[in-house]
């Protein structure tokens, strides 16, 4: 399946528009990735931990939203907008919105 931020496609024609399509994940980090987080952000450096969970909740949301636009008979998703943000208490836990629009491009 074809996933696009544009909102076209390039010697692609789209002949039909199913609609909106989404794909949500929300995932807790656990006590020992906070943990060696807030000491990366003591001494500075990238959290590893927290790339590979946020990664890992992009791969979820973009797969969701995939599948739902199979399911309406779409063969590309475009104009694809990802959100990403903390929820939960202190925000412990990290959400990734995958949202876009399903056609059918010939």
């Amino acid at each position: 399946m074809i996933v696009t931020t544009t909102s076209s496609l390039q010697d692609r024609e789209i002949i039909d528009y199913k609609g909106l399509v989404t794909g949500e994940a929300i995932l807790g980090a656990n006590l020992f990735k906070d943990l060696f987080a807030g000491i990366r952000d003591i001494v500075g450096g990238r959290s590893g931990a927290y790339e590979q969970e946020l990664a890992k909740a992009r791969r979820i949301a973009l797969e969701e939203m995939q599948a739902q636009a199979e399911s309406l008979g779409a063969n590309a998703v475009i104009g694809v907008d990802l959100d990403y943000e903390t929820v939960g208490q202190n925000g412990s836990m990290l959400m990734v919105t995958a949202t876009g629009t399903a056609v059918v491009v010939k």
